[in-house]
């Protein structure tokens, strides 16, 4: 046995010198040596009896090591073989790229001289391609040319023999072949196109527009004046009727050539002004005599044309819209809608635009003189009213206000308003029954008791509103509003300094009325906030305002677009900041005349006073009547000037001082007995609670401190005893939750006790003599 382990420490031996000099560096040695020492500890151990198993351990690693060193040879042997077959593949893909790249340069080379050679045939075919092209051209040329000509002799041809409606075709399609010239660069021939169909359009037209003059003449055309229902009929009405339809028709057929000569393009759009499109040609020649009468009398040098006299012409124009209704609605506008034209109150839009004109003309002219520029505003504010409700003409189309729109006449017409404004508002302030109200007789009238200054100025600002309501420009009515609003800042400024001058008399008339007419100011904005008219205005303010109104932070944006917000809301604040000043100056003026009355009261001897058993009756403290009589006189007084919301405010926060006066200067400042403290709550509840009882029903909930601290005062003995007690109990605690006990709050609300906390009453309870030996 020892042999046989000599042997396999020989083996051992062995392999760890043929790991040492295969391996690669000492770290690896190592790991082998412990790799094999772990081997042999796991397949024999310490056990001299598993040394049997070194033979076969042996004899399985000689097989393994066997096997791997056959894996070895035969990699090594197959490694070249692949790098060979690589090599020759890559070899022969070289030979054949050379190929190619022969056969392709002799293909080129080919190609080349293929297109040298062709070169000079595809310059000839090129040339005969050119002429072939230039002949076309040509040939296209000269047959618009003869297509022109055949149209010109067709419709020389049709008027000669009086065929009038197929030389409105003809002329039709002749204006149908001028638009499709538009693209060509042909411009002798279009304008050849041009003058020919300007030639026979024009003949055509003389002579159905003459024909038509002669139709209209019988139908009495142009009614200058009212038309009479006593004229008769004429004998060839049906006749004449006819003959209007048809020459009325053949003008509309008239009507794409008529746009084409004349190059009418639809009207270019001002600001608040809608496109329409250009008038039909029968009404164009229907407005001739009208056009004709128009500009004899309001232009040149007629006494008619005068500037200080807008009405004349637009009272005019609207005569003949009047005049002329009747005709157009019976026998104009049913020929129109059996035609198929798309037109409405045509001789309405033509007469516009007679007015346009004009008023183009002269609005630029009274710029610098705002008595006449403010009777123009007038006279065309006047007649857009007129135009849209008398004659029902469409909103959808513009009347004569877009003119007003105009940079300039926009900036003086607010200029003039801004002026006339400030001079009304000046007069106003300055009249004798400015702080008045003319409805102060008037109950059912005088609810708000507006001053008539607050009155006259929301009247203006409505009328102002009014003005600007119907302008068709989004941005122009916001300019109007913005004005608005700086007015109304303006005139709340001026109340501020009028307040500031009576603030040494708050109680006198002009005061109230002051503060009557902030409230009443406040209110009607916050009525116009919920107008939808200012909605929709609050809408366009959102996406087109700061241009006009200032810059918009996101937050006000946003409240505006959800309508959180109104208009006025920066206003209100102001006001209600001025109107919550001027109530705190009246309060405290009435605080301080009760506080000099009530000081007899304060300091009566509440300690001495009698027994209520030993009084026959009960009745007011003597001390107390300049106390109450005060406030009985001030609160009828105030009710008389103020309006009732603001009277409410008052009446409250003059009740609300009062508890707090009475509890801290009275109640806490005395000691008090039993009569005492029943003197003290017959004053209260019989007297001064009644005399709130007027304007609520029940008063002593706004006296909470009084009326709680006369129901600790008014306990008997005992319950205030007790009460002294869970008191002071919950004082030991410290704060500590005891269920089974009760809290001091909870035994106060059983006495109905809620406003005071628990170290108040305490306090009160100190205060009663009878109680200080025994509590």
């Amino acid at each position: 046995m020892a042999a046989h382990m000599m042997k396999h420490n020989n083996e051992l031996s062995h392999l760890e010198r043929a790991d040492s000099t295969n391996s690669e560096s000492p770290s690896e040695d190592g790991n082998f040596t412990d790799g094999v020492v772990a081997l042999v500890q796991k397949e024999i151990g310490g056990d001299l009896k598993s040394l049997k198993k070194v033979s076969g351990l042996l004899e399985k690693l000689t097989l393994e090591n066997k096997q791997l060193e056959e894996q070895v040879l035969t990699v090594s042997s197959s490694v070249p073989l692949r790098v060979s077959a690589a090599l020759s593949a890559a070899e022969e893909s070289r030979v054949k790229l050379e190929s190619l790249l022969e056969k392709e340069r002799l293909l080129s080379n080919t190609l080349q001289q293929h297109l040298q050679g062709s070169q000079v045939w595809a310059d000839s075919i090129g040339q005969v391609l050119g002429q072939l092209d230039t002949l076309e051209r040509h040939m296209k040329y000269l047959q618009c040319l003869a297509r022109i000509e055949e149209l010109s002799d067709s419709i020389q041809q049709y008027l000669m023999t009086n065929s009038v409606w197929d030389a409105v075709s003809a002329i039709d399609r002749m204006a149908s072949l001028d638009m499709g010239l538009r693209e060509s660069g042909c411009s002798h021939l279009q304008a050849f196109l041009r003058e020919t169909l300007r030639f026979w359009h024009k003949i055509l037209k003389d002579k159905l527009a003459s024909d038509f003059e002669e139709v209209l003449t019988q139908f009495h055309w142009p009614f200058i004046s009212p038309p009479t229902q006593t004229l008769s009929p004429p004998a060839n009405a049906q006749e004449l009727n006819s003959q209007l339809e048809l020459l009325v028709s053949q003008l509309l057929s008239l009507q794409t050539s008529d746009d084409l000569i004349s190059e009418k393009k639809e009207t270019p759009s001002r600001p608040g002004q809608s496109q329409t499109p250009p008038l039909s040609l029968p009404i164009q020649i229907m407005l001739l005599p009208l056009s004709k009468r128009f500009r004899y009398h309001f232009t040149g040098n007629r006494q008619t044309n005068n500037l200080s006299k807008p009405e004349w012409y637009l009272t005019q124009v609207l005569i003949w819209m009047g005049n002329s209704s009747n005709f157009m609605d019976e026998k104009i506008q049913p020929i129109l809608d059996r035609a198929g034209a798309k037109v409405n109150v045509e001789l309405c839009r033509g007469l516009l635009t007679l007015a346009q004109e004009k008023l183009a003309h002269d609005a630029p002219r009274l710029l610098y003189d705002d008595a006449l520029f403010c009777h123009l505003v007038d006279e065309v504010l006047q007649f857009e009213k007129e135009l849209r409700s008398t004659h029902s003409y469409p909103r959808a189309y513009p009347g004569i206000l877009h003119i007003l729109l105009e940079e300039t006449v926009l900036q003086k017409w607010l200029s003039v308003e801004r002026k006339m404004a400030v001079e009304k508002v000046d007069a106003m302030l300055s009249a004798e029954g400015a702080w008045s109200s003319q409805y102060k007789d008037i109950t059912d009238m005088d609810e708000l008791k507006a001053p008539d200054c607050a009155e006259t100025f929301m009247t203006l600002l409505l009328v102002i509103t009014e003005r600007y309501r119907s302008l068709p420009c989004p941005r122009a009515q916001l300019s109007f509003l913005a004005l608005q609003k700086e007015l109304v800042d303006d005139f709340r400024i001026r109340l501020t300094q009028v307040m500031k001058e009576e603030s040494r008399q708050p109680l006198s008339p002009r005061y109230c009325a002051i503060l009557n007419a902030a409230n009443y100011i406040s209110t009607v904005l916050s009525d116009w906030g919920d107008n939808v008219f200012f909605l929709q205005l609050q809408q366009a303010a959102v996406s087109v305002g700061e241009d006009i109104l200032g810059p918009l932070g996101a937050t006000e944006t946003g409240r505006l677009a959800s309508l959180e917000e109104s208009l006025f809301e920066a206003l209100l604040a102001l006001l209600e900041r001025l109107r919550g000043d001027m109530l705190g100056r009246l309060l405290d003026a009435v605080m301080r005349d009760v506080k000099e009355k009530a000081q007899p009261y304060c300091k009566d001897r509440w300690i001495s006073l009698p027994s209520q058993n030993d009084q026959a009756t009960m009745s007011l403290s003597s001390s107390a009547c300049p106390m109450m009589l005060c406030l009985r006189d001030h609160l009828l007084q105030l009710q008389q000037m103020l309006c009732l919301p603001l009277f409410q405010m008052f009446w409250q926060g003059l009740a609300e001082r009062l508890d707090s006066f009475i509890y801290e200067d009275l109640i806490l400042y005395n000691h008090f007995n039993e009569g005492g403290v029943a003197q003290l709550q017959y004053d209260m509840t019989r007297n001064l609670f009644p005399l709130f009882g007027h304007y609520c029903k029940r008063p002593e909930n706004f006296f909470k401190h009084v009326k709680e601290a006369c129901i600790i005062l008014t306990l008997k003995v005992g319950p205030a005893l007790l009460l002294c007690d869970v008191l002071k109990q919950s004082e030991e605690d410290d704060g500590l939750l005891n269920h089974q006990q009760s809290s001091p709050e909870a035994a106060l609300n059983e006495l109905g006790v809620y406003k005071l906390a628990p170290s108040d009453v305490q306090i009160l309870l100190n205060l009663r003599s009878a109680w200080l030996n025994q509590s």
